[in-house]
């Protein structure tokens, strides 16, 4: 049984599992201890070798494991106290201070990183099995061992990037997530965060979809000088370091080689959804008859078929149909999800300056992770509440692992979290008998898995792009009309693209943190859904399969995970397989217009 609904109200979170306060002795006890453990392994360095004992290199793999926790938290807290409130001068000093201290501590241990990378394969090979569960942490940094820099070169970087591109992105955040936008609706003049005004692009009312969009563009433009000028400077900082230093491939190589995913996986995956977007645009073309228009606009993607599509959900009530359906796949599910409430490590209020969207941030195996959401009420709100928490399931399955190897790589992030919302879906669309209220909720679905795989791939296609048209000296416009040829090819003429589109790659926060971030939906989406059909074929004897991918964490390597449960991911077929999901979605939908 979950918790009664009435005990989740909207709050926000605390972060006292990291340190009770930002002033707090605890905070300086773990600078110290920082201290301390970076000084034992600077004094290991006359020691390293290639005939440096076993045991030796395992103790100072624990010295590593220590630091590493120790900087989670002391980096961690800062970021998430800034998440609360992003003008918020005090976080932002906390976070100085600790880029300053962190990047300083991590200067100091990075012989350890280079000395490892210089190893031949037979010295590396003997020394992993000391490793303990650190192994494949030390595995991924050895890809990198052919575009490493000298020491003085990679503490150069380090410093830069403090108060380079870090600094950068914060700006960004700052200047994204103070805007206020403003919208009419039935007579009533609002003023909205970006979750807020995001919620009216599926009202029923083609106006304000309409409305809404074109707040978000206005405001959006009125600083995208300087939002273009923050993206080019983001290209320009990953190129000159990974391609022009480290010469590595391409710029999408960069993010490939850190996921430990071949770069002809990625462009399989890639390709494939380049293949298959005629499905979604036949899904659009069908929609726009639902809803009696000739053609949708782009305003109109996520429309609702009905006006009951647009009752808000009490969150109490979220939270208990989010708890109940994970509880039901699985009561180890539903205990680790109610941790997050329980533990008061959720933030959901609607509040001004607080960053906008929602994520999941794991710190460190064995403790709960946090949440962060803006849940407006609106129905899609229940599925990103299903999303982030499995997110936190996922780590919390992982537990066992070191800090090093617990997190699983990118590819393999999303898979707990859309499990999670087919699982929410699923249990939505069996316990509705009324036949257009099922029809919503498979429109919502759709449009769902339309904005995780369709939409994140293009976004990545586009950055492919840009990257290369930013090296030969690309301005605003360029990509600007750069994206408005990317959305046109994603839609063909399914339906009717307005100019003012051609802003919202600015929009997307993804672009400037973590370049090519996004495919990792699409993978994860394919692969959740290949799992999810899986699921409902073989039923219960599935759960040990699920669970297993889930408990890797980051212990291995993503194609070892998935071979080893009967997934080829080099297989254009396989990806093909999801888009083969969604089809019988839409049929299914079709039958039941």
């Amino acid at each position: 049984m979950t918790t009664p609904a009435t005990q989740y109200q909207p709050t926000r979170w605390s972060l006292s599992a990291l340190f009770p306060a930002p002033d707090s002795a605890a905070v300086e006890t773990a600078i110290q201890e920082l201290e301390t453990v970076v000084a034992a392994i600077e004094a290991v360095r006359p020691a390293l070798s290639a005939e440096i004992d076993g045991q030796e290199f395992a103790a100072l793999v624990q010295k590593m494991e220590r630091s590493a926790e120790l900087v989670h938290r002391l980096s961690s807290y800062g970021q998430l106290w800034f998440s609360e409130d992003t003008q918020n001068q005090a976080a932002l000093a906390f976070m100085g201070r600790m880029e300053q201290i962190l990047t300083n501590a991590f200067n100091r241990m990075l012989f350890v990183n280079l000395w490892w990378k210089s190893l031949d394969d037979a010295a590396a090979s003997r020394l992993l099995p000391y490793a303990g569960d650190a192994a494949y942490s030390l595995e991924i940094e050895r890809l990198f061992k052919d575009h490493t820099l000298s020491e003085p070169e990679e503490k150069v970087i380090n410093i830069k990037d403090v108060n380079g591109i870090n600094a950068i992105n914060t700006l960004y955040d700052m200047i994204t997530n103070k805007f206020v936008f403003k919208l009419n609706v039935d007579g009533e003049a609002k003023e909205l965060t970006r979750g807020e005004l995001m919620a009216y692009v599926r009202h029923p009312s083609a106006d304000i979809r309409a409305a809404a969009y074109q707040e978000l563009y206005r405001v959006y433009g009125e600083q995208d000088a300087v939002l273009s000028q923050i993206y080019i400077h983001r290209v320009r900082d990953w190129a000159a370091e990974n391609i022009k230093l480290r010469r590595i491939g391409s710029p999408i190589a960069v993010r490939n080689l850190a996921n430990d995913i071949p770069d002809t996986v990625v462009n399989t995956l890639l390709d494939v959804c380049i293949e298959q977007a005629p499905v979604f645009q036949r899904y659009f073309r069908l929609k726009a008859g639902w809803l009696e228009m000739p053609k949708l606009r782009r305003y109109d993607l996520y429309a609702p078929l009905s006006k009951s599509s647009a009752q808000k959900v009490a969150y109490a009530d979220a939270v208990d149909i989010v708890l109940d359906s994970l509880h039901k796949f699985s009561p180890v599910f539903g205990q680790q999800a109610r941790r997050v409430f329980d533990d008061g490590h959720i933030d959901a209020e609607i509040r001004a300056n607080k960053r906008s969207g929602a994520f999941c941030a794991s710190i460190l195996p064995g403790m709960t992770p946090w949440v962060l959401s803006n849940f407006t009420g609106e129905p899609r709100e229940v599925a990103t509440l299903a999303h982030e928490l499995g997110h936190a399931i996922h780590a919390m399955m992982a537990a066992h692992h070191s800090v090093l190897t617990f997190q699983s790589a990118l590819p393999l992030a999303e898979t707990a979290s859309v499990f999670a919302e087919m699982l929410l879906m699923d249990r939505m669309l069996a316990e509705e008998t009324d036949p257009l209220l099922r029809r919503d909720l498979l429109v919502e679905s759709i449009d769902d898995s339309y904005a995780t795989v369709l939409r994140q791939a293009y976004f990545v296609i586009f950055e492919r792009e840009a990257h290369a048209l930013i090296d030969k000296g690309a301005a605003m416009h360029d990509l600007n009309q750069l994206y408005l040829a990317n959305l046109r090819q994603q839609f063909g003429d399914s339906l009717d693209l307005s100019d003012d589109f051609q802003r919202e790659w600015i929009c997307i926060p993804h672009i400037y943190h973590t370049p090519f971030y996004c495919y990792a939906y699409s993978f994860g989406q394919l692969l959740a859904l290949s799992l999810y059909q899986r699921y409902k074929n073989e039923g219960d004897s599935f759960k040990p399969s699920l669970l297993k991918i889930l408990a890797y964490g980051g212990s291995a390597n993503p194609n070892h995970i998935l071979t080893e449960a009967g997934i080829d991911i080099a297989n254009a077929d396989f990806w093909r397989g999801g888009f083969k999901f969604i089809e019988g979605m839409i049929a299914e939908l079709e039958n039941s217009a």
